[in-house]
């Protein structure tokens, strides 16, 4: 019976979103492409390629709006797809991340003041789409301040495909564009949730409703219990943690529960304590920021997830870059640029949002089942994993994949960026998993060539060169 109201909810929702694209197409929405153009950001250098930013209503009852950033491709940019990339957290901003840390064209200055070219940025091979999603992180917003403490996983899909149709709707020169997503950390549920939701409307519409070719997601949270014994696994193999809190973990903890228990936190606060030491567990063998102080690091470790065991700082990678994001955006004269922070936000921007991090109200416990009908669907997936992060590691990455239980195509192998492994592979029937050696949290900011070199080849649908 339960399953019928579902089945039924899902169908009206798809009929009233294919509805809405039907207006959309129809000229339903003012066109205001050329008042999101960026002419140029405050200390910027010199580019060959247009920038635009602004705001899609997502949900005008309760005024929520979501901000993005289009960075078209460097050259020819109306033929190269469009990209969509998500960060996770859950609550944590693409602007501050993907676009200013890990795969956008600047990298910003120590003291906020300019912008510098990045060399391995993503848009010489598409036109890059940021959103900061959901309403509450970053610029994105909601004039019902309730909504930040009711987000979860099916709103944050259902507003950003409302987005997706709105955003298409100003700029209708991508509406059939080839389109991917990609994204990372809890973008890991973000962005097969949304892929699944453009597959059913797709399947419901008489041409593809969106265009989706593909998904690619590094470092990325997808079973609770894989990941949780991934994790684990990982700490310990990487002589993180004593052979005593290993065991002690595995004993009182019971990773199949939706809750854990006491026993089981205090085993793990007894590891961060006492064993972790003042290392940054995103990237494990670099040095953490000077700037940073270690106990207020470890205060800042809350449980991101309700029926998780793993605990995930508010920060991003460096510290110290977050900074100089936190420096940049919050310039009157930056958002002005980016037609940002337009009705007055009553708080600074942030990286992370806390309060979505500690409210989250709705988390699929594993996203196999979701993968398992994407790769029906017949879509290209990548999973990459960089192999120094400790907190989605990469053995909680294979041990999900294991789970699907896939037949190989192409056995495990290393794969190349110039002369240097860049890390390792294995093609599956429908799925492709790439670790990149020597990377942490955010790939493409440890190792942005070996980045780069993994999305050309997700592009091209050719495995990564073994030579």
């Amino acid at each position: 019976m339960g399953s019928q109201r579902s089945s039924t909810a899902s169908f009206a929702s798809i009929y009233l979103l294919l509805l809405l694209f039907t207006k959309i197409s129809a000229g339903f929405f003012r066109d205001d492409q050329a008042l999101d153009r960026i002419s140029a950001l405050p200390g910027q250098p010199p580019v060959s390629f247009e920038q635009f930013s602004g705001y899609v209503t997502v949900n005008k009852e309760h005024g929520r709006a979501l901000f993005y950033w289009l960075t078209e491709a460097k050259v020819d940019a109306a033929k190269k797809p469009l990209l969509l990339w998500l960060n996770g957290g859950p609550g944590c901003s693409s602007v501050a991340y993907g676009a200013s840390e890990e795969i956008g064209p600047f990298r910003i200055t120590r003291n906020g003041s300019s912008l510098y070219h990045n060399k391995y940025s993503w848009n010489k091979e598409a036109n890059i789409l940021f959103l900061e999603s959901p309403a509450g992180v970053g610029f994105s917003y909601a004039n019902t301040s309730s909504d930040l403490k009711t987000s979860g996983d099916g709103r944050t899909a259902q507003d950003a495909i409302v987005f997706l149709i709105g955003w298409f709707s100003r700029f209708p020169q991508y509406k059939y564009r080839d389109f991917y997503i990609s994204g990372e950390s809890y973008a890991g549920h973000y962005v097969p949730q949304l892929a699944k939701k453009i597959v059913e409307c797709n399947k419901a519409s008489s041409k593809p409703f969106i265009n989706l070719k593909g998904v690619l997601v590094g470092n990325a949270v997808t079973d609770n219990y894989y990941d949780n014994i991934g994790t684990v696994s990982y700490w310990w193999t990487h002589a993180m943690i004593s052979d005593r809190s290993y065991r002690s973990i595995l004993a009182s903890c019971n990773f199949a529960a939706a809750k854990t228990s006491r026993r089981c936190d205090h085993a793990v606060d007894y590891v961060m304590n006492h064993e972790f030491g003042d290392i940054d567990q995103y990237s494990i063998y670099t040095p953490s920021c000077a700037a940073s102080n270690s106990t207020a690091a470890a205060a800042a470790l809350p449980l991101r997830l309700k029926n998780t065991l793993i605990r995930r700082r508010s920060y991003g990678y460096d510290p110290c870059i977050e900074n100089y994001a936190e420096k940049y955006y919050n310039r009157p004269d930056v958002q002005k640029a980016m037609h940002a922070n337009t009705t007055g936000i009553p708080y600074k921007w942030t990286a992370c949002s806390d309060t979505l991090i500690k409210e989250w109200q709705d988390s699929q416990f594993s996203m196999l089942p979701t993968y398992k009908e994407l790769i029906r669907a017949g879509l290209r997936i990548w999973v990459f994993s960089g192999d120094t992060d400790s907190v989605v590691p990469v053995t909680a990455t294979r041990f999900s994949v294991g789970r699907l239980r896939l037949n190989v195509k192409i056995p495990w192998y290393p794969w190349y960026a110039g002369r240097q492994v860049g890390g390792w592979s294995e093609v599956y029937e429908g799925l492709t998993f790439a670790s990149v050696r020597g990377a942490g949290h955010e790939v493409p900011l440890f190792q942005p060539r070996r980045a780069l070199r993994l999305f050309q080849s997700f592009l091209a649908g050719k495995p990564l060169p073994k030579s």
